[in-house]
Formats: structure tokens, sequence, C-alpha cells
């Protein structure tokens, strides 16, 4: 437990701008800032930091808090971790309270745990041992890296034996923090083992420079091939990148995507430092917003075969979501980067990297690939295919270009191009815009609320308690109004289990000494602490929120919460309940 004055201090001393930026690009909106959300894929900034008081929120997915909130989102770190990360930002020592009733992941010790565990990995790649120089000269003589590359990226080799544990059991770590850290597993018999046994391992290392994860690879045929770290308290696998610790200081013009470690390795030992690869999985929305925080370009770099193209497909669509322009690396007569280069030259392969294929190129090559063009019927069907894709297209111009280009590479008239996607566009249109009607009607009755599943109960009652509690949030003056023996509100007026809980909270700091909105994380989710700063952002953007303007919200919520209570002794139901009813019966069907 980190003691409320050092967390004050550090908030104070955390310039909201300034952290953010770190991460977020932001231009100025009025008095705050704005920028594309880092936590949900989006064209049009609707991610908003508030100066004044050193928050943000955005305005499409929901997400807002203060900075301790922002931290643990984008850094996956725990409160505590989060609290340490700022104290170091901003040269802070933290002192924690006696009495914390259960222990905490130590962050930095798990860390301390991977960094000595890689530094026995890459010792071990250099013993007198067959397997060591097995592993050694897979590096030096199979794929021909250098020392120089071996000790850049700190690659190492993974005994088959138990002197990985018995050296980390000797350094003081536990058999449950080195299960926990995926370092080392248990057998049914309790027998602590090596989780990475005879494999060439590759440290996982992030911005920060902490070895946060391993990934091991197998010196044959055997499988699997890769093993990777599970999830960690450190790690989280769909939200880091292999070699972006090196990438991101050179991906200003662009970033290369590669499917595995050792083409990565293969490009940067080559002279192109801005390769990355996801790890052990396909990318995610995640990945893809991490490498839009450093670069605008990406070029796809996976296999040709079946597997590799649909996920080039699957890369091509999150990349494009997040703002950046991607496109498909196609390398002839090779299999990969590094065979190409050891080919043909460095220079050479540039020049392929420079040919890469645009998007509609790759979607192109796709879908006509299944289909024989001589035959009248098959290029109808690719014809309607392509069609059908170019109407997925956001933008109206590149629509324009692809329909033209369809025509040309298919000699057909354009007119019929054009027409087909004009139809499939409207179609897709009309669904769309049912799909929002439905999605505005459930958001209004609060169906579907995972935040706070009473909303649809109540929806009147609901409203009017996130106005009251927007209010209270923003203004001293109403808080007072909760003290004393005859308080304005109770704990009663509120309808919703969420709006009690907050209403609470706030009601104890106040009498404990005032309350502030960046004492959220300390009590609630960072998903309720999302919709708690959205009622204080829907407040603070209208224009009157005066005195009385405060009354006739608390009037509002007592004459909702007791007309709910009235319905509820008549045997009555809400429409909220009607709707809950439906959509339980549409999930069972």
């Amino acid at each position: 437990m980190i003691e409320r004055q050092t967390i004050d201090e550090i908030l104070a001393r955390t310039d909201m701008v300034s952290l953010v930026s770190s991460y977020v690009s932001l231009k100025r909106a009025g008095s705050n800032m704005s920028g594309l959300c880092p936590f949900h894929s989006e064209r049009s900034p609707s991610f908003t930091v508030f100066p004044a008081d050193n928050s943000f929120y955005c305005f499409g997915c929901g997400v807002g808090g203060n900075a301790i909130t922002f931290v643990r989102r984008i850094e996956n770190l725990d409160f505590s971790d989060a609290v340490t990360f700022l104290a170091n930002r901003a040269g802070i020592t933290v002192r924690e309270e006696k009495g914390a009733e259960e222990p905490r992941v130590d962050r930095n010790r798990f860390l301390q745990m991977n960094k000595i565990a890689a530094r026995f990995f890459h010792s071990a790649l250099y013993a007198e041992h067959p397997d060591a120089k097995a592993a050694l000269a897979y590096f030096t003589e199979e794929r021909k890296m250098s020392s120089a590359t071996i000790k850049h990226f700190g690659l190492g080799y993974a005994p088959n034996d138990f002197s990985f544990v018995n050296y980390m059991k000797k350094a003081g770590y536990t058999d449950d923090e080195l299960v926990s850290g995926y370092l080392c597993h248990k057998s049914d018999k309790g027998v602590l083992y090596p989780a990475f046994r005879n494999r060439v391992m590759f440290p996982i290392i992030d911005v920060q420079e902490n070895v946060i994860a391993f990934g091991g690879r197998v010196m044959d045929d055997s499988k699997p091939k890769y093993k990777n770290s599970s999830d960690t308290p450190v790690f989280k696998k769909s939200r880091n990148l292999f070699a972006l610790n090196f990438s991101r200081k050179n991906a200003a013009e662009r970033l290369i995507l590669c499917e595995g470690y050792m083409d990565v390795i293969a490009l940067h030992a080559a002279g192109f430092p801005y390769a990355v690869a996801t790890l052990g999985t396909a990318i995610t929305s995640e990945q893809a917003r991490l490498m839009a925080r450093y670069t605008k370009r990406v070029i796809i770099s996976y296999d040709s075969d079946e597997a590799g193209q649909k996920a080039a497909d699957k890369a091509l669509r999150l990349l494009e979501a997040v703002g950046l322009t991607a496109t498909v690396l196609k390398i002839p007569d090779a299999k990969d980067p590094d065979e190409y280069i050891r080919k043909y030259g460095v220079e050479r392969f540039r020049g392929v990297l420079d040919q890469s294929k645009t998007k509609f190129d790759f979607y192109y090559d796709k879908i006509t690939a299944k289909y024989e063009l001589s035959i009248s019927q098959q290029k109808i069907e690719a014809l309607h295919e392509l069609c059908a894709y170019i109407a997925t297209v956001p933008s109206a111009v590149e629509r324009e270009i692809y329909m033209k280009e369809t025509a040309k590479r298919l000699d057909v008239a354009y007119g019929g191009v054009e027409g087909e996607v004009r139809q499939r566009l409207a179609r897709l249109r009309a669904e769309a815009k049912q799909k929002n009607r439905t999605e505005a009607h459930q958001a209004l009755s609060g169906v579907l609320d995972r935040v706070n599943p009473d909303y649809s109960k109540a929806p009147r009652a609901a409203k009017a308690e996130e106005a009251v509690l927007g209010l209270l949030q923003l203004y001293p003056a109403y808080r007072t109004k909760l003290l004393g023996d005859e308080p304005l509100l109770t704990e009663e007026d509120f309808f919703t289990d969420l709006g009690k809980r907050v209403f609470l909270f706030i009601l104890q700091r106040e009498k404990e000494g005032g309350f502030s909105a960046d004492m959220l994380d300390e009590a609630f989710t960072e998903d309720e602490v999302g919709r708690i700063t959205k009622m204080r952002v829907a407040r603070m953007q209208l224009s009157l929120n005066d005195e009385g303007v405060f009354l006739e919200c608390v009037d509002s919520l007592k004459a909702a919460v007791a007309e709910e209570r009235r319905k509820k002794d008549d045997g009555g139901g809400s429409v909220g309940d009607f709707l809950s009813f439906l959509e339980k019966r549409r999930e069972e069907q």
C-alpha cells in the first residue's frame, strides 16, 4: 500500500500532456489536446487530454482517468506498479505503508529475475559442452551470424539439464516466482524443471530495455519449433514486439513486420535495423497501435504460403485500421529476406523493399489466383469478388482508383465495375445503418452494459445518477451538501450498484479531508474509472452547472428512483427489463 501523500505528489508532478505525448501524437483542440486513441483502432481522433485537471477520456471507447489509469492500461501494470512507474519518471521515491493485506507482485524483482536468466542463457551458449557448441554452431555456421550480432541481441542457449533451475534457486528465486515468470514448470509430483531445454534462446526486451520474456527454438526439425513465454506478471505477448527496443530508433521511415525472430535478426544484421516480429501469435490490434507510435508505414514480410497470406490479410486490415500505410513484400527466387540477401546482396533487397505490393495489388493477386481468367464464368466470379472487396474500402478516392485498375486489368467496361461496387456499397451502408440504430438503442437503454449492468433496469434513474455524480466530482461546494446531520443525498437515493459505490466513495473521501478524482483508481476497476470519468467529462462540456442545475438533477434522481421503487412494489417492470429479457432470449437461441 503506497502512502496517499506520495501518490498525490506523483500525480501533481506528472504532466498529463507530456506523459501521453510519449505514446500518442497530440494536437491542440481548444483548451485541450486530442489524438488517436492508443486503446482502440480509429481514424479520427476521439482521445482527449484535459490539461486543466490532468485527466484523459476517449469518446470512442470510453476509457478515461488520470495518469495512473493511463499507465496501467498502456503498460499493462497493476496499480502499485503504475504508481512506481510514474514515481521513477518524476524522480520520487515510493514508500509503502505497512499492513498491506495481500502480497503484491514485485515487478522489479521479476524483471531482475529475467535479466539474470538471460545472462545465464547467454553464458551457456559458450560452455564447453557438445550441446552448447552445437547451439553456437547453429547461430554462426547455419545462420551465418557474427559474434557481434549474437551479443547485440543477447542470444543464448538453454541446456538440456537442471543447471538453470539450480542457478536461479541459488540466485534467491522461489519456485512460485520461477513458475509465475514462465522460466520453470512443475511436474505432477512437484518437481521443478526448466521451461526451456535444449533450445537456442531469444530474450524479448521492451522499449524500456527490460528483459520481459523469452523465445526458444529447436535446432532440428522436432516440434514445436518455437516455444514462447506465456503471459506473466511483466509480459503480455499481445502487447509487445520482438526487437522493437532497437527498431523504434530507426522506424521514422518504415518498419518491416516479420513472422519470426530469425528473419528480424538477419535483417538487422544486413543493415535494416527497423524489422520487428510478433511473439508466436498472429498480429493483434494492440501491436498495430504499438507500431503506429513509431512509424507511418509498415512492410509486411510473411511467407507466401496459404497461412502466410492469411496472416498478411489480417495484418493489412489491422494496420490500416490504426492509420498506417501497409504494403506486402514479395520476394522473388527466395523463401525469405535472409536467403535473398545472401543470393543477391543488400542493394537488390533494398529495391525489393521499395517495390513491395500495395494493398490493392495484394488483394488483386490473392483473388485472381483462385480463378482461371481465360474462362468467362471464372472471370465473372473473380470480378464479383473484387467488387465486393472494393466496396469495403472506406476512401472514395481509393475506390475510384481500384475500380479503374480492375476494369483495366480484367479488360472490362468501367461502368460495369462501378455499377456493381455502387450496389454492394449501398447494401453495406444499409446494413451498417441498421446496426448503428440497434447499437444506439441498446446504448440508450443500457442493454449489454458490462460496466453498469443495472443501467438497463432503469435508464432514467441511471442517467440521473450520472448527472449528479458528475457534478459531485467537479464541485466541492456540492460535496459539502453531503455532510452534516441532514445531508442532501444518501446511499438510498441511488438505484444502481455502481452509482451507490461511487457516491459512498466520494462521501467517505470528502469526510476524510476532501475527494479528488485522482483517488478513483484505489477502489474501482479501469473500466469503472472510465465510466466515472465520462460522468465528469459530460458535465464539463456543459456551460451551465450552477447550484440550481445541481438541485434539479438531485430532484430528478430522487423522483426517478422513487418511480422505480413504486413499479417494483406494484409488480411492474421497466422497458430495460423487457429489453434485457429479449437480449437474453436471443443469446440463448
